[in-house]
């Protein structure tokens, strides 16, 4: 069952603070654009503290005299460290057996393409999928000509047009897949909680700064309206 019919039967979960202790996060990005202080960590400190005093919406606003590709790259790094803790909460779940193909649900699938290895749209299991596409955003965070570390770089000028919105679209893939094919197990690790906060502010973000299209969007519009 997914995340629409468990709404439906109004069921609930509570927070299960071993479950998360026992979470393996990998592949994190090095401390280059997370070490205390770094101007992502500054804002990443603000954003923090704005989830705890206001709503998720004032949350994804860009703090006054900062740089909104720094924000963005803030929130890059951030959502990608949500999907990449999510996934491997329930990826003992997600087998080629059980998800022979990256897809939300019947109406939307999801192919594999980088350019170098699939160099054209290739059909895989969902972990497959995953896996490729968390080496491929760390391959980008390491690349300073792309996420910049030092102070006074400037960000590549497609960052926003084009870098950032291929990679938020591709996360946006998990969330989906999380939704409709692994949110019971993701209640019985007690972080449904997580996923919701995390999705909400994930797509309030996107949709603030026109950074995922909203035909991207439609395989989890209905969740969208039920945590709106």
């Amino acid at each position: 069952m997914n995340f629409l019919g468990l709404w439906a039967r109004g069921m609930t979960s509570r927070p299960n603070r071993r479950a998360m202790d026992s979470i393996a996060i990998t592949n994190t990005p090095d401390s280059g654009r997370t070490g205390t202080g770094s101007v992502q960590y500054q804002l990443r400190q603000y954003a923090e503290s704005t989830l705890g005093k206001a709503s998720l919406h004032e949350a994804v606003l860009l703090p006054e005299g900062e740089s909104l590709d720094e924000w963005v790259a803030c929130h890059v790094v951030d959502f990608y460290n949500h999907i990449n803790m999510l996934f491997m909460s329930v990826s003992h779940h997600c087998t080629d057996e059980t998800c022979p193909r990256m897809c939300a649900g019947d109406g939307f699938n999801y192919f594999w393409r980088d350019g170098v290895t699939y160099r054209e749209p290739t059909a895989m299991p969902a972990n497959k999928y995953v896996g490729l596409l968390i080496k491929w955003i760390d391959a980008q965070l390491d690349d300073t000509s792309v996420f910049p570390v030092d102070m006074g770089q400037q960000f590549p000028h497609a960052f926003r047009a084009e870098v950032a919105p291929q990679i938020l679209k591709r996360m946006l893939r998990v969330y989906a897949h999380l939704y409709w094919h692994h949110y019971p197990q993701i209640c019985q690790v007690g972080l449904a909680t997580m996923l919701n906060t995390s999705f909400t502010h994930f797509t309030l973000f996107v949709t603030k700064y026109k950074l995922v299209s909203d035909t991207e969007l439609q395989a989890v519009k209905d969740v969208i309206k039920i945590l709106a």
